[in-house]
């Protein structure tokens, strides 16, 4: 078996190398953005490249002195500068513009796990200098490369359970992956959260996290989880919006154009990874004894779907849709002005069928119900 399988977005990334512009690869720790840079390199034998990284306090002090002279000094004969774990480096947006600026034909990479630092300290500096790039856990897609599609069947409990960080390919034992899922929840997950100023709660975080873990794909009251919590509401709002940003979760809105009685106003959170999931409410127990086996079906579509529009960018605005009488969609797409809504259901004998309200509403709209039989071609 492929122990390293080739990214979805490699062909992209070779394409948005480019002299005087900065690349930014952006995903959560442990996702590949290291190895895929690595075997990027590999690629390129002819190329000088310089590589510092952001955690590594002689490379940080390397950047240090914002100058063309230093610059100039330290990229001497070097055509690409790689700059991992880029957003620890101080003041980064404007040493990357200065050097994009002065050095002629010089290309950069720059990967980052969070959003609230490269994008604040990056966004404006670099405003027309750059191209982003996003890395998930590995994708459905990705995994084609590897599997038929009896295998693809067989792995499915594998990957509801464990989910898709890249170095799982490496354990064959079930064990060795839980505890490689612990090592990350522990070690890495909320790292950059925690390095970022004004975080006192660490424990507040894991709670918040093991709450949303429970409500997978359920309306998520932001008062509610502040009084579970004994936090302020806004508290609860930064911390969800944080953990957006260092890619553990995301948000899906409510869906309305005309119905009164459509609930917008709430929001769902889903997790990336539902290895990251099970290991955050220590659940790894086989489908067969769950009961949130409906949940966890739910996250892994929602979130493979995600990786599939951003692989083969399709630009589309996702959200639920639900009344206040309880009538409801899983997920629906909004592309332009066609509408298409999406029921999930993991028993292939549970019918299901469009909402009345909805259909009045919307008769334009499509509607498939993804379950077991037909869920590949919504993920891949």
């Amino acid at each position: 078996m492929k122990k390293h399988l080739e990214r979805a977005i490699i062909a992209e990334f070779r394409k948005k190398v480019v002299p005087n512009k900065v690349l930014i690869l952006l995903g959560a720790r442990r996702v590949g953005k290291t190895e895929l840079i690595k075997s990027y390199l590999k690629e390129i034998p002819s190329e000088n490249y310089l590589q510092l990284n952001g955690e590594d306090i002689n490379d940080i002090n390397l950047l240090k002195e914002r100058s063309v002279n230093n610059y100039k000094r330290l990229l001497s004969g070097i055509d690409l500068l790689v700059i991992d774990e880029a957003q620890n480096v101080p003041d980064i947006g404007l040493i990357l513009k200065l050097i994009v600026d002065s050095i002629d034909g010089i290309k950069v990479i720059a990967t980052g796990s969070s959003m609230f630092d490269l994008s604040n300290k990056l966004g404006e500096p670099l405003v027309g200098r750059k191209n982003t790039l996003y890395l998930f856990p590995l994708a459905q897609i990705e995994f084609l490369q590897k599997e038929n599609y009896k295998q693809t069947l067989e792995n499915l409990e594998e990957k509801l359970l464990f989910g898709g960080y890249p170095e799982l390919i490496q354990y064959d034992n079930w064990e060795d992956k839980k505890d490689y899922l612990f090592e990350i929840i522990n070690s890495y997950l909320l790292k950059d959260i925690l390095v970022f100023e004004g975080i006192k709660h660490a424990d507040k975080i894991y709670d918040l996290l093991r709450l949303i873990a429970y409500q997978v794909g359920k309306e998520v009251s932001i008062q509610e989880l502040a009084n579970q919590l004994q936090l302020s509401k806004n508290t609860v709002a930064n911390y969800l919006d944080l953990l957006s940003k260092v890619f553990i979760l995301f948000k899906i809105e409510g869906f309305s154009r005309n119905l009164r009685k459509e609930i917008v106003k709430s929001s769902r959170w889903y997790f990336y990874d539902n290895g990251i999931r099970n290991a955050i409410i220590n659940n790894f127990n086989r489908l067969d004894s769950r009961n949130d086996i409906g949940d966890l079906w739910e996250n892994y579509l929602s979130y493979e779907r995600i990786k599939k529009q951003h692989y083969l960018k399709i630009k589309t605005n996702n959200y639920f849709w639900r009344t206040y009488d309880q009538q409801e969609l899983d997920w629906l797409e909004e592309i332009g002005d066609k509408l298409e809504g999406f029921e999930f259901k993991w028993n292939e004998n549970k019918k299901a069928k469009i909402p009345t309200a909805f259909a009045k509403a919307y008769p334009e709209a499509d509607f498939t119900v993804v379950n077991k039989s037909n869920y590949l071609d919504f993920i891949s």
